[in-house]
């Protein structure tokens, strides 16, 4: 396995989103949409609006394995930030390699998304709203060994994680 994407499992989905079996069934792996699109989309699992200066976190039911030199960037669409203004909070998303399957949410991409436009930005389901592109990542010479590991979903790198030796 190099890389790729997953569904959580429905369990997590219940906690996450909400016990329902047929939007589960129903929502699609992230995709490129033409051949040379460097960018895979995911689709949103339910309609939601977000109203002018609102910021909303949406599930995206999706959890994503690649190897441990390569990261997963999100952004949201050309189209989402240039025709509507809206934004990834954290302007872009960064999913480490070891965030697949940690513990505490199995790796769950979320995203939250801010509305800094004048009217409603409104997404159906199954529509393209955020796009994820795989990279590989550089680390500096005579770096000291890293013997820590992730233990936890979003944040949990600056915590120290566990000690593994």
């Amino acid at each position: 396995m190099n890389r790729g994407f997953e569904k959580i499992s429905f369990d997590q989905f219940c906690s996450d989103v909400e016990d329902n079996k047929v939007i589960y069934d129903e929502y699609t792996l992230p995709k490129r949409n033409t051949k040379n699109s460097a960018g895979y989309d995911f689709v949103a699992l339910y309609d939601f609006i977000i109203k002018p200066n609102e910021i909303k976190k949406i599930p995206t039911g999706i959890k994503s394995y690649m190897k441990n030199d390569e990261m997963l960037m999100l952004f949201v669409r050309s189209s989402v930030g240039f025709k509507y203004n809206v934004r990834l909070c954290n302007q872009i998303g960064i999913i480490d390699s070891d965030y697949y399957n940690n513990k505490s949410n199995e790796g769950h991409i979320w995203v939250a998304l801010q509305n800094e436009g004048d009217k409603d930005f409104v997404i159906k389901k199954g529509e393209h709203f955020i796009q994820g592109i795989f990279t590989k990542f550089l680390t500096v010479d005579n770096e000291e060994k890293i013997l820590n590991t992730r233990e936890s979903g979003i944040g949990s790198t600056n915590r120290g994680g566990d000690v593994i030796e």
